[in-house]
C-alpha cells in the first residue's frame, strides 16, 4: 500500500482482468501503542505515513476507473480512535483523525465525479491480535466468550462484547453499495455503543 508503483500495478491488473471498478475499500490497520513521551519520532512518522498514504496510493491508483462507474464509492476502514483519541496511542489516534479529515475532504471534492466517499470508525472487534491474546494470556480459567466480555465490561462497551468480523464487512458492503446511493461524506460507527462523541 506505501509502494505506489505496486499499488498501481495491482489496480492495472484489477482492471486487466474484471474491466471495470465499482468500489474500493481502503484498510491500513495496525496501532501503535505508546503515550507521547515514549513516542518516538520514527512512529509518528510511519502512522502518519500508514493511515494517509494507504488511502491515498489506491484512490490515485483506481480513481480513473472509479470516474466511469455509475455507482462508484471509496470506502475506508477507520477508527473510533479518529474522533474518541486514547492517551496510550497518540500517534494513532492522530493518524486516524487525519485520515477522518481527509476521508470528508475527498468527499467534498469527488461528489461532483459521481464518487462517493466514506468510512467506518471501528470500535473493539475479534481479530487474531485478540486471538494471540487469548491464547498467551495467564488465566486460563476464562473461556473465549467470558474472557472477551471481561473486556468489554472493563472498557465500558454498552453490547457487552466485542465486535464479530462480518459486523464491520456488512458496514463496509452497506457504505460501499448503491443501498447507500445518498450518502457521502459518512463515518458511520460500528463500536458497540463505545462511541463517547455526539
Amino acid at each position: 500500500m506505501l509502494n505506489s508503483d505496486e499499488v498501481q500495478a495491482f489496480a492495472d491488473a484489477v482492471i486487466a482482468r474484471f474491466g471495470a471498478v465499482d468500489m474500493l475499500i481502503n484498510n491500513a490497520g495496525q496501532g501503535y501503542v505508546a503515550h507521547f513521551a515514549d513516542t518516538p519520532r520514527e512512529a509518528w512518522l510511519h502512522e502518519a505515513e500508514l493511515k494517509l498514504f494507504g488511502v491515498i496510493n489506491p484512490v490515485q491508483a483506481f480513481l480513473p476507473q472509479l470516474e466511469q462507474s455509475d455507482i462508484a464509492s471509496i470506502t475506508c476502514v477507520n477508527s473510533l480512535l479518529a474522533l474518541q483519541p486514547e492517551e496510550h496511542m497518540i500517534a494513532t489516534s492522530a493518524a486516524r483523525a487525519a485520515l477522518l479529515n481527509m476521508t470528508l475532504t475527498l468527499s467534498k471534492e469527488l461528489v461532483e465525479k459521481g464518487v462517493r466517499v466514506n468510512s467506518i470508525l471501528l470500535g473493539m472487534v475479534e481479530s487474531g491480535q485478540w486471538r494471540r491474546r487469548f491464547e498467551n494470556r495467564s488465566d486460563k480459567s476464562q473461556g473465549w466468550t467470558e474472557w472477551t466480555a471481561e473486556i468489554a465490561r472493563k472498557r465500558g462497551i454498552p453490547m457487552a462484547r466485542l465486535g464479530k468480523p462480518q459486523e464491520p464487512a456488512q458496514a463496509l458492503l452497506f457504505l460501499a453499495s448503491p443501498l447507500a446511493s445518498f450518502t457521502t461524506g459518512a463515518a458511520l460507527d460500528v463500536s458497540g455503543g463505545f462511541c463517547r462523541h455526539l
